[in-house]
């Protein structure tokens, strides 16, 4: 659930119900995450009822959003509070100059309080708000800073100074939001690119249907220039979509019948018949949406840390400014010119750019990489992907393209009449592996379908990962696997032709090509029947990939894989790995992983998010391929790309080191900001209203800093 200001300013708002639920008994404080205006909770059911979270936070003007509520509402609200925002800066800046004028024009006393009257009212109206909220707590913040620095102002006689300083945090503030908003815009623009409804074939009519009313297996029909509206199979027609917004890929992809397409994409030249495969709330897009969401509202590690700093930091800052107040009084010093300067300093004091450092950059790099197919699931993994030195790739589906086919049919001399022929074997072959999901099995059957085969139907199904499969066919079992699954699964060699399978297999793997053995298995022993053989061209672009990879300063790259050695050494060879890991099951894989993490420290694997699961979730860094049409991947995976292009793994790199890059300076802009002016003031003072700029102006600067993201490509 999240749960959001209905009035107020929305951090402090915010930041005191975040306070207030980590110490609640039932919430998950390592779930309790801030994001603008807004907490995201995670608690237990079972220890804490939903309403009675809901009546705690009730008396602190609050309201609860349920997770599935349209986050356009939230964008609404947003904006409008936005405007009344800069609403208020403008008339705190009228209040402002209309005080000056008539000070400096020696003009009606009363005239000259009205307007800083106006300017202290709506200049502060939200910091106050944020204060007493966040006082009601037993906390500070910077909110209570900036009111008393401007209260203090005013007790000396210097109202202007206090206006200025209350306008441009206000305007600040409103900056920071556009700023931060501007981030999450392109985020939300993704909603408006699921249309509300479908034209479905009912009775062999058109007949337009709300998408969320839409079900499984229901056909919809798509025009020239028409965006998708829900995930599908194209049933008839041909035509090239545009899948830019999804998957970030900058051609238009062909589809024909049995092709995949996705909700939010846009039809471009033909039109087409879709069979629905998923709702509209499992869609694609509607998934991404909701992962970038819950992706913006986690912290990134060096905003977690500011935010543990900023409480003894802003109690640091009152200490301070109490010392600055109370040393030159103890020691004879004016009591108007030593309140002025501790005022001065409390203000320089503040770290509200420190504190805006990150989240505008860790949001920019989120959303950039967003409108890319590129989908961090948290800050930390921005982080994360710029301390990345080895990297481990998985081979079917990653490196290679995926569509493994079936080149070899090879049934053994001496079989018998179980196995008379090519298509016999195959045949056999297909009826235990139309079960599997494995790639190899996939093109087992499709090879099948293609000699319009009779397949047989297969009992007790098993398979070993990694290894092979076995199914009863016909009374006996069949059995397909490598070489490993033959030494430990069948393990008899001395069957009959089962050395003749093993040395079939080393001539067919020194070709280059993924080979198993189909034997069969009846109360007489095992005999082999005969070999399939199977080839996965290596991705355009892969080797291209590698040296990018490399010229950024990876130390180390990795092919991880289940299968045989010759034929990854062989598609690691045209890649430019440097590693082969062979023969592996997906724990020998997470081994792996770790071993290269002891080694390298932050280490990322890529992989396609299925088989891969366990290797993904271990590594630093797990980067799923394809998570389009993929629900593992964005289940594992701490970085998803929604396409399968390559060229996005450098890019995921590169825009971690950025953003990077774009913190150390945003950092050292906030903390150089306030160390000089600290160092100013104490050596020798600087007037309130010069303070107010460079701290305010800092702010403003390390929020359009982090905003530049946007646009990284």
């Amino acid at each position: 659930m999240s749960i959001e200001r209905r009035g107020g300013r929305g951090e402090a708002g915010a930041v005191a119900i975040e306070r207030l639920l980590e110490n609640t008994p039932g919430v998950d404080d390592a779930a309790v995450s801030f994001r603008l205006g807004s907490v995201h909770v995670t608690y237990d059911p079972d220890s804490i009822a939903e309403a009675d979270l809901e009546r705690l936070v009730r008396e602190h003007s609050v309201r609860v959003r349920d997770e599935d509520e349209s986050p356009a509402e939230e964008g609404h609200v947003t904006g409008t509070e936005l405007r009344r925002e800069a609403v208020f800066v403008g008339l705190t800046l009228l209040g402002m100059a209309t005080g000056l004028a008539t000070g400096y024009l020696d003009g009606p006393p009363l005239v000259r309080w009205v307007g800083y009257g106006v300017a202290y009212g709506f200049g502060g109206w939200y910091g106050l708000v944020g204060a007493v909220e966040t006082l009601r707590h037993r906390a500070v913040d910077i909110d209570l800073l900036m009111i008393v620095a401007a209260l203090g102002a005013l007790s000396i006689g210097a109202p202007f100074e206090g206006a200025m300083l209350l306008f441009l945090f206000s305007l600040s503030n409103t900056l920071q939001h556009y700023a931060i908003g501007r981030s999450r815009r392109a985020i939300r623009s993704l909603i408006e690119m699921r249309p509300e409804s479908a034209q479905v074939l009912r009775e062999g009519e058109e007949v337009t249907v709300p998408i969320d009313e839409v079900a499984v297996g229901d056909v919809f029909v798509v025009r020239p220039g028409d965006r998708i509206p829900l995930d599908g199979v194209v049933e008839s027609g041909e035509s090239a979509v545009d899948q830019a917004s999804l998957t970030g890929e900058s051609m238009p992809v062909s589809k024909a019948p049995g092709d995949e397409v996705f909700g939010g994409t846009i039809n471009e030249s033909g039109s087409l018949e879709i069979a629905v495969t998923r709702e509209a709330h499992e869609s694609a897009i509607t998934r991404l949406i909701h992962m970038v969401e819950r992706a913006q509202s986690e912290k990134a590690p060096t905003q977690r840390l500011i935010d543990r700093l900023e409480q003894p930091y802003v109690l640091g800052v009152f200490g301070l400014t109490i010392a600055a107040i109370a040393v030159p009084l103890a020691l004879g010093g004016p009591f108007t010119s030593t309140f002025y300067r501790a005022m001065t300093l409390m203000v320089a004091a503040s770290p509200c750019a420190v504190i805006i450092s990150t989240p505008a950059a860790v949001l920019s790099a989120i959303a950039s990489g967003g409108r890319q197919g590129v989908l961090f699931k948290g800050g930390g993994h921005v982080e994360t992907a710029a301390t990345v030195d080895a990297v481990a790739f998985d081979k079917t589906g990653t490196l290679t393209q995926g569509n493994t086919q079936l080149t070899d049919v090879i049934p053994r001399d001496g079989a018998g009449d179980v196995v008379s022929s090519e298509d016999a074997l195959l045949a056999l072959a297909a009826a235990v592996q139309a079960r599997s999901e494995h790639h190899l099995a996939r093109a087992t059957v499709a090879a099948a379908a293609e000699r319009s085969l009779s397949v047989a139907d297969a009992e007790g199904f098993q398979a070993v990962a990694g290894k092979g499969v076995r199914a009863t066919v016909d009374g006996a079992t069949v059995h397909i696997g490598n070489r490993s699954y033959v030494e430990t699964v069948v393990a008899t060699p001395s069957g009959d032709g089962v050395e003749e399978g093993l040395s079939r297999l080393e001539s067919l793997e020194a070709e280059g090509k993924t080979s198993v053995v189909v034997a069969r298995e009846t109360d007489a022993g095992v005999s082999v029947l005969g070999w399939l053989a199977f080839t996965d061209a290596l991705r355009p672009g892969a080797a291209e990939m590698v040296a990018e990879l490399r010229a950024l300063g990876v130390e180390q790259i990795v092919m991880v894989t289940g299968d045989n050695e010759r034929v990854a050494k062989r598609i690691a060879a045209a890649a430019g790995i440097d590693e082969v890991q062979a023969e592996l099951l997906p724990e020998q894989k997470v081994e792996t992983v770790e071993r290269l993490e002891s080694r390298y420290g932050s280490v990322a694997m890529v992989g396609d998010g299925v088989n891969d699961a366990p290797a993904l979730a271990t590594a630093s860094l797990g980067v799923a391929m394809g998570g389009a049409g993929t629900d593992v991947a964005l289940e594992t995976a701490d970085v998803v790309l929604m396409g399968d292009d390559l060229a996005k793994i450098p890019y995921v790199l590169r825009l971690g080191r950025r953003t990077r890059r774009t913190l150390t300076v945003n950092l050292a802009i906030a903390f150089g900001a306030i160390a000089l002016m600290v160092g100013t003031i104490l050596l020798r003072g600087i007037p309130l209203p010069l303070a107010v700029i460079g701290h305010e102006g800092s702010t403003v600067l390390v929020s359009l800093n982090g905003l530049r993201l946007l646009s990284y490509r």
